[in-house]
């Protein structure tokens, strides 16, 4: 036993989200339309988009990780978009991701003010999203990875607005989708009945998962949009478990194309890793998705760009790739 003590949860106080103020709701989305895309015909989005269409006719990954912030965007039709068109083969999350995308799905808001509701202790305790904590629960008894459990979950259960949930249209589609937690990163950890066993067992099942996807990354696309530990360190491991079990096959996993999207810009050559001395060094995606893991053979691009413009963007022109091919245009 432990010699300190611990923090009893059955002293807290769950409040239902109807006594919430809700920051985002559904109609804050953003629609895809075939009008100019905000960035124009930005050349590392436009070289995405190629790539993309490439790796499905190949069949090789189409990976994306992103942090919370692009579902925040409203930006979840246009990833749904490109599951349904095949151009993304898994997308993974964080904890928060899942738990924006379940609260839309369930009430069709979601995202709270930290100072309102940190003032006084009521920040994440939310009963209805402590319903999570029984989906990972239910996860393990049956044998699911954490992601696939949240779709199914609101795919087939009583959620109003599931036509607007990224879970449950990659459930639908049969695409994985991965979630990646920290303990005690999320607010669902708070509640008194979250079972961090079940967690960490069907987060960890959605690690294995994203890798063996990533064993098919030779010839294809990894694309990290707004997350600077998440997506860089799972991808990072994964590729590492990848490429020994390939080396011992004789066989590599270095041809193949990266793209981070972020809100801050590089200086210099993002192609080229920082001294230690530069700040930057220490910003994971840039060393580790644009520089390290491609030294081999890949490509990479960068983009600094608010999300509710570059993933529009690279809809837009996988949208004009499959015209294209429509057409006849190779």
């Amino acid at each position: 036993m432990s010699r300190y003590q611990q923090f009893d949860r059955s002293r807290l106080s769950v409040e239902p989200l109807s006594r919430r103020e809700h920051l985002l709701k559904i109609p804050d989305f953003l629609a895809p339309t075939d009008g100019d895309p905000p960035l124009g015909d930005h050349p590392a989005l436009v070289a995405a988009a190629e790539r993309i269409v490439e790796a499905r006719s190949a069949q090789r990954a189409r990976v994306m990780a992103m942090g919370a912030h692009v579902l925040r965007a409203g930006c979840g039709p246009h990833l749904i978009e490109m599951m349904e068109h095949g151009e993304l083969s898994l997308i993974a999350f964080n904890g928060a991701g899942a738990i924006h995308d379940f609260e839309f799905a369930l009430i069709g808001a979601s995202t709270e003010s930290v100072p309102k509701y940190i003032a006084d202790g009521r920040f994440g305790l939310w009963s209805e999203t402590g319903r999570l904590n029984e989906v990972a629960e239910r996860a393990v008894a049956d044998g699911l990875g954490l992601g696939e459990a949240i779709g199914k979950t609101i795919l087939e259960g009583d959620f109003p607005f599931k036509d607007h949930s990224v879970f449950a249209a990659a459930y639908r589609l049969g695409v994985p989708a991965t979630v990646h937690v920290g303990i005690g990163y999320d607010i669902v950890f708070e509640h008194p009945n979250c079972n961090a066993a079940a967690w960490g067992e069907s987060s960890y099942r959605d690690f294995l998962i994203f890798t063996r996807e990533v064993e098919r990354l030779e010839g294809g696309v990894f694309l990290c949009f707004g997350s600077a530990v998440m997506g860089p360190e799972v991808y990072l491991k994964a590729l590492a478990m990848a490429r020994n079990v390939a080396r011992q096959q004789g066989e590599r996993i270095a041809k193949f194309f990266t793209l981070v999207a972020d809100l801050i810009p590089i200086h210099g050559d993002p192609r080229k890793e920082a001294p230690k001395t530069d700040p930057q060094y220490y910003y994971r995606p840039y060393k580790t998705i644009l520089v390290r893991t491609v030294a081999d053979g890949g490509e990479s691009e960068y983009v600094a760009a608010d999300h509710r413009d570059s993933i529009p963007t690279l809809l837009h022109h996988l949208r004009r790739r499959r015209n294209a091919e429509g057409n006849g245009i190779p």
